[in-house]
């Protein structure tokens, strides 16, 4: 009852403030010059100061006395915001009535998008085309309201609203989901542009640094669901993809970064923020004040390509770095599409499958992925290389940028090095009535039999395998796979702790899909 009778007086002392400033604007705001109206105007917005998270309404009216003038409506941005969104809208329209837009922040204006936009949003690393990215500075801001057009006798209502975010809130460029049904999704999760090391041809054959857009249309081309721009230690591309995601509004953007130290190599998925990079320098001492950074920002970590040599063919490129905490590490990326052409394929010398084994025979539940590591924008179907070669694909409750990398971190995922549209492995294990699918735990004490399902299509020709730490289904011999075929398979449960995963290998034994595990009796 205490509870809610403090929640009662919050109320109270909400509906006594906002009159108080309704009274504040009609006999002491209205009346005063506009200088002192701007400055009475700030005070009144101090009464209002939000916290992160919470929306602010900025309401008012235009009447023919604005027409042709600018009107600022100052507001608070409270301390720690990294996100400030603005949805705007006005009544009159139907008598050619105009509200144009813009925002300044304490020291600069921030943008002016007039009438083309009717909503944005600014952040410390991205912003709506027409507005300027950076740190959002505390304090009174102000909202730009230019009226070019107001009919004498016409009043036009605005309703302003102002949403402060912080870093974790960030739910991605699209507004919402791009298909809000549960599915398999396919994706590739590391390539870069021209805001690192990506280059292609220009419309004179000249080698250039590559746009964005470039890769974003090889990746449409490819018929991907979702990619993640990675280029090394940086996040300014996630300006171009901001700007782009209302064009390319099938493929879900997924802002990138691959963190490039002399130590290893790893993409971070999610934030768009600044993060410190230096590894082993006073502003990152150890990958663990990194790794808190990710997660501070909700973002995930994974290694990428740990199998490669490091030394001056590829500088930092193998996963050396010293006291790794792999329980803070989400994904590893075991297939890496630069490497592909080498004999072998995913299981060549500098397969990145083998180190992650590692890690999963050491009891950290890691979720594999792979990706191109593109550079060039380009897609070569003949060699099976470029963007989308692998593809990694992954099991999600709606294309968003929330349920895809909720999916990564669970494990839901396969990895399609073939970089096919259509191959498809889905397992599921049963026990005693529970069921898991890939990257899920089981409980399964001693003697309980584990029923695997595995359903294997668009790969005919192709034969299963069985991959783990000891604990193994018997596949006999028939394990060759139909167009649309499945399979099940038991094992009596030992009670102890095992991870267990089914792969897809080709007519010539080659790895066409990975799997990622099932684990038994994990915590």
């Amino acid at each position: 009852m205490k509870g809610r009778v403090g929640l009662s007086r919050l109320k109270r002392l909400v509906v006594v403030v906002r009159s108080v400033r309704a009274l504040f604007w009609r006999f002491l705001v209205e009346p005063l010059s506009r200088a002192r109206r701007t400055r009475a105007l700030i005070f009144c917005a101090l009464l209002a100061t939000p916290a992160i998270g919470q929306d602010l309404t900025l309401t008012g009216a235009m009447t023919r006395a604005d027409h042709e003038h600018y009107r600022e409506v100052p507001f608070i941005v409270p301390a720690g915001t990294t996100r400030l969104s603005v949805d705007f809208s006005y009544t009159g329209k139907d008598q050619k009535s105009v509200i144009d837009l813009g925002v300044r922040d304490p020291v600069r204006l921030r943008g002016w998008s007039g009438g083309n936009k009717q909503s944005f949003t600014i952040s410390d690393s991205e912003a709506t085309p027409s507005y300027l990215p950076g740190p959002l500075p505390p304090g009174a801001w102000k909202l730009i309201l230019g009226v070019p057009n107001l009919r004498v006798g016409v009043q036009a209502h605005y309703i302003a609203h102002i949403t402060f975010e912080h870093a974790t809130s960030f739910t991605g460029f699209s507004a919402s989901a791009i298909t809000a049904a549960p599915g398999w999704y396919r994706g590739d999760l590391h390539m870069h542009t021209a805001h690192s090391d990506g280059s292609c041809l220009s419309q004179r054959d000249v080698r250039v640094p590559c746009p964005v857009f470039k890769t974003l249309q090889a990746a449409q081309a490819r018929g991907l669901d979702f990619i993640s721009v990675t280029d090394h230690n940086d996040t300014a591309q996630n300006q171009a993809l901001r700007e782009l995601a209302p064009y390319f509004d099938n493929l879900l953007l997924i802002p990138g970064r691959e963190l490039t130290t002399f130590q290893g190599h790893a993409n971070i998925w999610g934030p768009t923020g600044p993060m410190e990079f230096q590894l082993s320098s006073p502003r990152a001492p150890s990958l663990a004040a990194i790794q808190t950074q990710v997660e501070k920002a909700g973002g995930l970590l994974s290694i990428n390509h740990p199998g490669q040599p490091s030394g001056e063919t590829c500088m930092g490129c193998g996963w050396t770095a010293k006291d790794t905490d792999f329980s803070r590490v989400q994904a590893i990326e075991a297939v890496n599409g630069g490497s592909l052409r080498l004999p072998g394929g995913a299981e060549n010398v500098i397969s990145g499958i083998p180190f992650w084994e590692a890690r999963l025979n050491a009891g950290f539940r890691i979720t594999a992925v792979g990706g191109s590591d593109n550079h060039d924008a380009g897609i070569d179907p003949t060699t099976k290389t470029g963007i989308g070669f692998p593809t990694t694909v992954v099991h999600a409750t709606e294309l968003s940028q929330p349920a895809i990398l909720a999916a990564l971190r669970a494990g839901h995922v396969f990895v399609d090095i073939t970089g096919s549209h259509d191959q498809r492995l889905e397992v599921n294990a049963i026990a005693d009535g529970r069921t898991a699918e890939m990257g899920d735990t089981l409980a399964a004490p001693t003697g309980t039999m584990v029923r695997f399902r595995v359903h294997v299509s668009h790969a005919a020709g192709a034969s299963l395998s069985v991959a783990g730490d000891g604990l193994k289904p018997k596949l006999g011999e028939d394990i060759l796979v139909g167009e649309d075929e499945t399979r099940s398979f038991e094992v009596a449960s030992d009670g102890q702790r095992h991870w267990l995963r089914f792969d897809v290998r080709g007519p010539d034994g080659r790895l066409r899909v990975l799997g990622n595990p099932i684990y038994l009796n994990a915590p």
